[in-house]
């Protein structure tokens, strides 16, 4: 793609223009002609800059308000609008065809499907976006993992607020519930959102009121009581390359790697679970995060699986940690051109190698109404704290927070204990950040 010079360019774009950034300094990594050239479906700032560091040849597909940015930037760019599959859906797969593009690369959930359709065509391989779907479609998703008998929970799909009055009823009567008993909880979710949006814990049949109608249809699932962690896992040739088992102190709220050693106890079991999803879901290539849970009795039960970055800066702490770019790994094994021998030299010694632990907390206000922010001590004065993306609040009445809401954002930690790690993330729950 062209770039379009700066004397060429508006002063209201070259107000995008970052100094620091490796296109504008003109230190970016040579390209190597003989390696893939990706494209970049959706937004990230932190995947650009590694693929600047990265010696593959790089587009950035991105809704039209990005163009400024990246004119500013010198980043080749094509506009797309990822609203919806339409009919207009295959003119982006042979655009990139024609430019010469070998892979595409979701960066958030929404672009998942996408990728796999454009993939099936610059790919050859028409079964890549029946592939996606699974990845999107929480309840086929589930359907596809216990037919490769994998261990799920009880999940149906909810069309209206009477099949979840059903669905609750039901679970409860399975696991003989008595007149009087309270209920055991069940959760609804969204059927192709990311991580905890949409997300609801239902602990009784008056809650089912509070769900609004536009938010149907809906995933629903029993309760699991055990230990829900997530897995990052970077698959080249069908087998996987790199394996962080990242620990949830609060889901919603903290997460840390490597993991604790009693979670990291489990690595075993949970790469045979990782091997199945793979064989499971015909995965040849690619980055994928599953969710698990092992209960008390040491069963280990499969949650959902992503096939995009997670949240909460994952990838971002497992540089941190580990030394290597998460954005330049997944670049590696999406890239059919890659070699065995490169993906094997590019990734460290899983949990050995990691050089600390790092966490990060997402902060929600604890108040009804707030007028600043305002760091706690206990915080910023804590020898792992390193850093923040907080910003003064906007406006000064909290908005209510629907099912497990958005975080207001994160705060991040690095050392070299896990335990005082797992549990100075804990304690951030019980502070004030906007007071």
């Amino acid at each position: 793609m062209s770039i379009t010079s700066e004397k060429q360019l508006p002063e209201a774009v070259m107000a995008w223009r970052d100094p620091e950034m490796d296109s504008v300094k003109g230190t970016e990594t040579p390209k190597d002609p003989n390696k893939g050239y990706i494209a970049l479906l959706g937004w990230s700032v932190n995947a650009i800059k590694a693929a600047q560091k990265f010696d593959r040849r790089y587009i950035v597909v991105a809704p039209e308000w990005a163009a400024d940015f990246c004119a500013a930037n010198n980043i080749p760019f094509i506009p797309w609008d990822f609203i919806r599959l339409n009919d207009r859906s295959m003119e982006i797969a042979v655009r990139l065809k024609e430019e010469g593009v070998d892979v595409a690369i979701p960066l958030f959930e929404e672009t998942v499907e996408w990728s796999g359709a454009i993939n099936s065509v610059l790919l050859d391989s028409p079964r890549m976006y029946g592939q996606s779907i699974l990845f999107r479609d929480k309840a086929l998703m589930k359907r596809r993992a216990q037919l490769g008998g994998i261990r799920v929970g009880i999940f149906e799909e909810a069309h209206e607020k009477e099949d979840i009055v059903r669905f609750m009823k039901r679970v409860n009567q399975t696991l003989l519930k008595l007149d009087g008993d309270p209920d055991d909880p069940i959760h609804v979710k969204a059927f192709d959102k990311a991580g905890c949006l949409g997300h609801r814990m239902i602990r009784s049949i008056e809650e089912i009121d509070n769900i609004p109608d536009e938010e149907y249809p809906l995933l629903m699932e029993s309760h699991l009581s055990g230990w829900e962690f997530a897995v990052e896992a970077w698959i080249h040739d069908g087998k996987i390359q790199f394996l962080n088992i990242s620990e949830y102190v609060t889901l919603g709220y903290s997460v840390f790697v490597p993991a604790t050693q009693e979670l990291e106890s489990w690595r075993n079991a949970i790469t045979k679970q990782i091997e199945l999803l793979i064989k499971t879901f015909d995965i040849q290539f690619g980055l994928i995060h599953p969710e698990y849970f092992v209960t008390g009795d040491g069963e280990m039960y499969f949650g959902e699986v992503a096939y995009r970055p997670p949240g909460f800066k994952a990838f971002e702490l497992i540089e941190r940690a580990y030394g290597f770019n998460a954005y330049q790994a997944s670049m590696l094994v999406f890239d059919p051109k890659s070699t065995k021998e490169e993906v094997a030299a590019f990734f460290p010694r899983e949990v050995v190698d990691a050089k600390g632990y790092a966490g990060c907390f997402g902060v929600y206000p604890r108040r009804r109404v707030v007028s600043k922010l305002e760091m706690p001590e206990e915080t910023i004065n804590h020898p792992y704290f390193e850093s923040h993306e907080l910003v003064a609040p906007a406006e000064e009445t909290v908005p209510d927070r629907s099912a497990y809401g958005t975080h207001w954002g994160l705060i991040f930690f690095f050392g070299d204990d896990p335990i005082k790690m797992r549990d100075l993330l804990k304690a951030q729950e019980d502070l004030d950040f906007y007071v």
